[in-house]
């Protein structure tokens, strides 16, 4: 016997799920919809199949093929215009020459149809409906049989006062070949609604078999949630989820839960699912292939399909998340929401109960959706933000959109240019770094590879060099499933806005530069790149002086590349040096809190052992870097940049020294006793690179570890920072404790004000009005002046949805008490939906 599969259903009211696919497509926890019907047909011995396909057919097609894989044997009919059911399985006619099976491949099913085929037999007409009992029939067409199963009504969605029977029409047939006879060639027909209804008037014997077992119409989103709950709670006898590990958990291969997450099933596990630190799975619930669910999240009762990423302590409830989908930290999806294929729900994001957000949309991070994002501009429109462009490796950046990247990189410059590229060592920038490297060339641009270069040398090798820009790669500082990839133009200073909006608007538009052959671009690895910058630093430093000191060191080099410079330049100035993970380490580019402090606290106790004049840590990248003085004492990060303040100025008394705006007045009264000057910037490192270079300034630092000395190059350079300091020491002949405690004194508080995106405006509208006549604006913020060393900058965070306050007053308990104010002020006219 063979089988007819209607295949051809749009699913409009399954939308946003049925819009990339068509509705037998629709995964039911381990295979589509349509893989289960075809198990059920397999199980009742129908390996021949037609399947009729009109809406993305193709999908269907590719997926399937001729069905050999899968022991079947499968032909298609293609509607080039709905037929309708019984003019679809017309359309197929040539197929079928004997009894048939007619099911749909939308709906879920376990009926014996062993049992409906002897029934129909036995029956002796042309067509036999399988029936099915439910509490509400309403929303089904109604069938009403006598006591030997002939049909005697036909009733469609009838409402509650006319409904005749609780039997409803599951589209499941078991047919004659000639009753498609009676079907009008080439014309939309409907077996419920046209072709059983007249062979019913006309007097033809039609019957009913009441089927036992489960049925469902996966019509909508309810339904489909209804669907999947059941298959995991075994409603569905005979479905096969794969292999079970117990407990009620079903796990395909290569799964990795960690030990300290918590399931409770029923729950699915695709394969190459991983489970992270606590994690919280509540079923029933499914998480398709390849899906990666991060620390501490917690979904309950829900669906997230294959290639996921679901963020640290997000939070799905009842939700359904479709493809490729990437959930950041700290998201919330609440009841019955769909994320469509593609999305971007931003950190913090909150999606309400029953919203629908269409494929490749981008929910800002902090945003309150509450209806529904079907068309506009929600997408993502931006690439750029303050570490350049970033995201969640295979996730967020993948190979392919490295590779665009590239290419609109390389479509901004002069056919024949050259780009300098450089990464760190973890594997996750080598990867995004070749596949930047490929788009490159596509555009005529030359990519010289650097190799594993610190950040700094980098930077000066594009600046030296004829390149029209550069490119690095880095794993983020700040968290080691991210990475951030940062462009660069010839003088090495980072893109202007300008320039990022262009390779954006090429990007998004994929209008890129596709060069003839003979103007590919060439791919060469870059000579003597350590080389070159070891000469031209040694050049800035006043080595005689610092040698004649040898002074005594210990330095951290994080198992970085700096490992591989910043020893040679040491080694020159004749320092002694003890080195602390000075091997260049793949596996250990990134640390966390508690590691970098137990690092820290290991260089104190060193350089106290060891009588050390300094300790110095430098981060793997090189820019930033975190001082131990003679004593042992770690230097904060503003006492630090206070220190190399007062050495620089007291090195070229009356200079200008760049210091970003949210800093203590500490660096005025440093200056004013030198006749120096200090300029203030804005808080982003861009501000502080571009008022070094343009400024005329001797030295920049931002109080978090970072230094420039644009004599040598206007770029943070941890590695010139601690050979600048060695200078100073040694020209001024002074002990760094010494010039730590002649530090003024100064008091500093901070807080964080959470505030969604769509509100800061206003927000900052109102702060600027309520704080009018005594507040200076800043290019992005409000300083608020209460007299001398008391103030409150207030700024709003350019990625996230909070604002930045911070305070300076006369003790710290001051400071702390007047952070506290204001954020309560912010707060009150902040509103949180």
């Amino acid at each position: 016997m063979k089988a007819v599969v209607m295949a051809g259903g749009a699913g409009s009211r399954l939308r946003p799920l049925t819009i990339q696919r068509p509705k037998p497509m629709i995964p039911i926890v381990n295979k589509p919809v349509m893989g289960h019907i075809l198990d059920l047909l397999k199980k009742h011995d129908i390996t021949e199949v037609v399947v009729t396909v009109q809406y993305l057919a193709d999908f269907i097609q590719d997926y399937f093929g001729d069905g050999s894989s899968i022991g079947m044997k499968i032909h298609y009919s293609v509607e080039e215009t709905p037929l309708g059911t019984a003019g679809s399985v017309k359309n197929a006619q040539e197929f079928l020459d004997d009894t048939f099976l007619v099911i749909s491949g939308d709906a879920l099913t376990n009926f014996n149809l062993t049992k409906l085929h002897d029934y129909h037999k036995n029956a002796n007409t042309l067509a036999t409906l399988a029936l099915y009992n439910v509490s509400n029939p309403v929303e089904y067409g109604v069938i009403t049989i006598n006591s030997s199963g002939h049909i005697t009504r036909f009733q469609e969605k009838p409402s509650r006062g006319n409904v005749m029977s609780d039997y409803v029409n599951t589209g499941i047939y078991m047919l004659e070949p000639e009753i498609l006879d009676y079907v009008p060639p080439n014309t939309p027909f409907d077996f419920a609604k046209d072709l059983f209804r007249m062979l019913h008037e006309r007097g033809y014997p039609l019957h009913g078999f009441i089927a036992d077992g489960y049925w469902c119409d996966v019509g909508n989103i309810t339904e489909y949630i209804r669907a999947t709950a059941n298959a995991l709670e075994g409603q569905i006898e005979g479905m096969d989820l794969g292999n079970s590990i117990g407990d009620g958990i079903w796990a395909g291969q290569d799964v990795e839960i960690a030990s300290t997450a918590y399931l409770k099933g029923p729950i699915y596990l695709g394969n190459s699912v991983q489970i992270k630190s606590g994690a919280v799975i509540l079923g029933p619930t499914v998480i398709r292939d390849y899906t990666v669910v991060d620390n501490e999240a917690q979904i309950d009762r829900s669906i997230l399909w294959r290639n996921c990423y679901i963020g640290e302590r997000v939070q799905t409830s009842g939700a359904i998340v479709l493809r490729q989908c990437s959930l950041k930290s700290y998201a919330t999806v609440f009841e019955s929401a769909v994320i469509g294929d593609g999305t971007i729900i931003g950190e913090g994001a909150v999606i309400h109960p029953s919203v629908k957000i269409w494929p490749g949309k981008e929910v800002e991070p902090g945003a309150i959706v509450n209806s529904s994002i079907i068309w506009g501009s929600q997408g993502r429109r931006v690439l750029f933000g303050r570490y350049g462009v970033t995201g969640v490796v295979n996730i967020d950046l993948t190979p392919e959109f490295s590779a665009k990247l590239g290419a609109a990189f390389g479509a901004t410059l002069p056919r024949g240019s050259i780009v300098t590229i450089n990464r760190d060592m973890h594997r996750s920038p080598r990867m995004i770094k070749r596949a930047i490297i490929s788009g490159l060339p596509s555009a005529g641009v030359n990519a010289w590879d650097l190799g594993s270069q610190p950040i700094p040398v980098a930077r000066y090798y594009t600046k030296i060099s004829n390149a029209e820009g550069g490119v690095h790669v880095r794993l983020s500082p700040f968290d080691q499933r991210v990475v951030d990839i940062r462009f660069m133009d010839r003088e090495g200073m980072n893109l202007s806005k300008n320039a990022e909006r262009n390779i954006e608007r090429i990007f998004f538009r994929e209008d890129f530069r596709r060069v003839y052959l003979d103007d590919i671009g060439s791919i060469d690895y870059a000579e003597r790149v350590r080389e070159r910058y070891i000469e031209d630093f040694l050049k800035h430093l006043n080595t005689k002086a610092i040698q004649n000191n040898s002074f005594n060191l210990v330095v951290n080099y994080s198992d970085a590349p700096i490992a591989t410079v910043l020893p040679v330049i040491l080694e020159q100035l004749k320092c002694n040096v003890v080195a602390l993970n000075a091997s260049v380490d793949v596996t250990n580019s990134f640390v966390d809190q508690s590691q970098f402090q137990k690092t820290l606290k290991q260089m104190q106790l060193i350089t106290t052992a060891l009588g050390a004049q300094l300790g110095v840590h430098l981060e793997p990248g090189g820019e930033r870097i975190v001082v131990v003085d003679d004593r042992g004492t770690l230097l904060k990060g503003i006492t630090a940049c206070a220190v190399m303040t007062e050495l620089a100025l007291r090195d070229a008394p009356g200079s200008a020294i760049a210091i970003p705006v949210n800093l203590p007045n500490i660096f005025e009264k440093i200056a004013k006793r030198h006749g120096g000057r200090i300029i203030r910037t804005d808080m982003e490192s861009d501000a502080l690179l571009q008022a070094t270079y343009a400024n005329n300034v001797i030295m920049g630092g931002n109080g978090r570890g970072n230094f420039i000395f644009p004599d040598f190059q206007c770029a943070f350079d941890g590695m010139m920072a601690v050979a600048k300091l060695l200078e100073f020491l040694a020209t001024q002949n002074v002990l760094i404790s010494d010039v730590a405690l002649n530090l003024p004194p100064y008091h500093i508080a901070d807080r964080r004000v959470s505030c969604i995106w769509e509100a800061k405006p206003k927000v900052m509208r109102l702060i600027s009005e309520k704080f009018d006549h005594y507040a200076n604006q800043t290019e992005h913020g409000v300083k608020v002046n209460l007299g001398a060393d008391r103030w409150v900058l207030i700024v709003p965070d350019p990625d996230q949805p909070y604002f930045r306050v911070t305070t300076e007053a006369d003790s710290q308990a001051e400071a702390e008490a007047l952070a506290d104010e204001y954020a309560q002020v912010i707060e009150k006219i902040s509103p949180m939906e």
